[in-house]
């Protein structure tokens, strides 16, 4: 039987008469990529910050590791060993990227807004910090602020404060929006080499990521799964096709 890490069942959420999801139900196996694609307006989104518990379901339910989480905080599930990224890099603009990086560590000892705490203290966690950034090629830009490194590399710095809480489950908000060619290549083998030893949920509209990492993937429309297997099936599929990339089934086989 497959080990599923995270499921939903029959998930809801509306905002006022408008249900954004309609009865989505996932299953998420140990060990995967599972990217969630869809036209925009789809609710992906939507969706994505149910997971994350930004958003709190209006029916259904939300289970990691068979313990239902529906009703958590986004920081309690940050202890259960779920982290998210977003669509905008979440960095601290004016530290470096070695500071960053410690301040996760730092919260994941329980003393991450006790800016007090002596310099032996901090200076105790520089190594795993450079351990961390050595794992997405940013041992360089230790010592260099957030906000002079190219977006590439803030994306990959923010998957360095991801690591170093230790997340046996990563959900990622559109990875490479607004990356060059160069620099989604690089993001994407990077989250291929994190991949090893946990579960990657992704929100991504870049299709040629998608056949390259996923494992599995949902197409959602208008809040409902649409359709539901590897890259090769849904992207044959003629409802997908008429849905997310605007060709009918009749236009395709033209």
């Amino acid at each position: 039987m497959t080990d599923y890490i995270l499921e939903t069942r029959d998930l809801h959420v509306g905002f006022g008469g408008f249900m954004a999801v309609k009865g989505v139900n996932l299953k998420i196996p140990r060990g995967s990529i599972h990217a969630i694609i869809g036209p925009n307006g789809a609710g992906k989104t939507t969706c994505f910050n149910l997971l994350t518990k930004f958003l709190t379901p209006s029916a259904g339910k939300i289970l990691y590791n068979g313990r239902d989480i529906t009703r958590l905080t986004p920081a309690e599930v940050v202890h259960l060993g779920i982290v998210r990224s977003f669509q905008i890099s979440a960095v601290f603009p004016h530290l470096t990227a070695l500071e960053n990086v410690r301040l996760a560590l730092q919260r994941k000892l329980g003393v991450s807004f006790q800016f007090w705490r002596s310099s032996k203290l901090l200076k105790s966690l520089d190594q795993e910090a450079m351990a961390r950034l050595a794992q997405v090629g940013l041992q360089k830009f230790a010592h260099i602020r957030a906000v002079e490194m190219p977006y590439g590399r803030k994306r990959a710095l923010e998957i360095a404060t991801t690591l170093a809480l230790e997340p046996e489950l990563m959900l990622l908000d559109e990875p490479t929006q607004g990356m060059g060619a160069e620099d989604v290549g690089a993001v994407s083998d990077l989250i291929r080499e994190v991949a090893a030893g946990r579960t990657i949920v992704m929100v991504e509209h870049n299709l040629g990521v998608v056949a390259k990492l996923a494992d599995r993937i949902t197409v959602l429309n208008r809040g409902e799964v649409l359709a539901e297997g590897s890259y090769d099936e849904v992207s044959r599929n003629p409802a997908v096709m008429e849905a997310y990339m605007g060709v009918s089934a009749e236009e395709a086989g033209a």
